[in-house]
């Protein structure tokens, strides 16, 4: 006698007929490039795999950045588990995406997956795309997951992005050659941004942008409540989800003293009138791409004499690093002239802890008051291209298409006796988003207004 199943039978063919994604072709050149840099050599980059956040609840998907930039996979379809396969031929590779292909309703040994899965079955987790569908939408050969340890047997030399699917590291044995060069490759490939990359940022800066107007429209609301930060962390983490796919990274709402502390992400505390509030946060586009915008803004509507000296010193400082960025320039330059104006300006108020002479970027006065660089690489990660090797990157020079921050900054840590009393616990940051250009950069932020009379006008015009 057959055994009956209650969800056999009785389903409609839902297929649909996807069209190509605008960033695929950008893909597709990326992947050439791959193949060209390993000639001969198997490829493998994994998608990365789901993360427990509690018992059996996952945090929210997030491919790794790698994966992406190769597929020009989106946001809502990016599929855990994935892996991407060059296999090398005679003139260069071909390409497979092994993937979870749709959860079937009945039949197959993974009938039960629909509804009895509740990390992958679509009863639990929704619609995912057809293997015919994954591959119109990407311009990639699409497979099945269980299909990749048959893909990645014989003796093809093979590189693999390690450290993202244990699964896959421990198929594959590492190569002798080393894997850390796919790895380095991989990351500056992002370095220059085509014009796909840099509309995907344009847009991201667009809805960050946006997400601050919301967060100063609330700020009257958020002084009368005990965690006022994080009711501006809710506003602007509401536009993420409108505008995007979410957050690029944890919002840093962070009010009086607590502006002191770089990642500030507890954001439980409250945000006086008379407080400064230093909001770090950025857009991440439905494509992965992230804006990364700083404002730091006085509470109730007005800078107090000592808040803005300290506001019009970074602001003076980001405008020296502004005005170092250009084609041909070491990347450090930024950093460096927005550090000279922060070591004078602070020689200048007679700030030089432990006895220090020095008014370089190195000296104590910028250790102090100042501990991290002044900007960084921006693009599918916040922090981007950071598997990138030391002499393209850090000791690098600038190229048009490069995209980052510049975001100098001064925190006066509350407990800090070299420091005036009225200095200690004001923290002040102001970041903004840069394409570098052929002729010098352009300021993808620049609708939010930088100078400390702009930022009160501004504020007045919200409130």
């Amino acid at each position: 006698m057959t055994e009956l199943n209650a969800f056999d039978g009785g389903w409609a063919d839902t297929g649909r007929s996807l069209p190509l994604l605008a960033g695929a072709a950008y893909a597709s050149k990326r992947r050439s490039a791959v193949s060209e840099r390993f000639p001969g050599e198997r490829v493998v980059v994994p998608a990365g795999g789901l993360k427990v956040r509690s018992n059996d609840f996952d945090h929210a998907f997030r491919p790794h950045s790698a994966f992406v930039h190769l597929t020009a996979e989106l946001g809502t379809h990016a599929v855990p588990d994935s892996v991407l396969v060059l296999e090398p031929t005679g003139v260069g590779h071909t390409t497979t995406l092994f993937t979870r292909p749709r959860s079937p309703r009945d039949g197959g040994p993974n009938g039960a997956e629909f509804h009895g899965d509740r990390r992958y079955g679509e009863f639990w987790t929704g619609r995912r795309r057809t293997l015919p569908e994954t591959s119109a939408a990407l311009g990639i050969e699409a497979a099945a997951r269980d299909g990749l340890e048959r893909a990645l047997r014989g003796r093809v030399p093979t590189r693999v992005l390690r450290g993202v699917d244990a699964h896959v590291d421990a198929t594959v044995a590492p190569n002798p050659r080393g894997d850390s060069e796919l790895d380095a490759f991989l990351a500056e490939l992002r370095l220059v941004k085509d014009e796909w990359e840099v509309a995907q940022l344009c847009s991201a800066v667009d809805w960050t942008v946006a997400g601050f107007r919301d967060a100063v429209g609330e700020l009257p609301q958020a002084t009368r409540l005990a965690r006022g930060e994080r009711w501006i962390e809710g506003t602007f983490n509401r536009r993420a989800r409108l505008g995007g796919h979410g957050l690029g990274f944890e919002t840093i709402a962070a009010a009086g003293a607590h502006a002191c502390v770089l990642h500030w992400t507890r954001n439980h505390g409250p945000v006086r009138e008379g407080d400064l509030l230093l909001l770090d946060a950025g857009v991440e586009a439905d494509s992965f791409y992230t804006g990364d915008v700083t404002r730091t803004l006085p509470a109730g509507g007005r800078f107090t004499d000592v808040q803005r000296r300290v506001y019009d010193l970074v602001w003076a400082a980001q405008a020296a690093g502004i005005a170092a960025l250009r084609p041909g320039a070491r990347y450090g330059d930024f950093h460096e002239a927005a550090m000279r104006v922060v070591a004078e300006g602070l020689d200048a108020w007679g700030l030089r802890p432990y006895g220090s002479t020095s008014t370089t970027a190195e000296s104590d006065l910028y250790r102090r008051y100042t501990l991290c660089g002044s900007g960084h690489m921006l693009g599918l990660d916040c922090h981007d291209c950071a598997g990138a090797r030391r002499e393209t990157y850090p000791d690098g020079v600038l190229e048009a298409g490069h995209v980052l921050t510049v975001e100098p900054g001064l925190y006066f840590q509350p407990d800090d006796l070299t420091v005036p009393a009225e200095l200690r616990g004001i923290g002040v940051r102001i970041e903004d988003d840069f394409l570098v250009t052929a002729d010098g950069a352009l300021c993808l932020s620049s609708e939010l207004p930088r100078g400390a009379d702009e930022v009160e006008t501004w504020m007045a015009s919200l409130r």
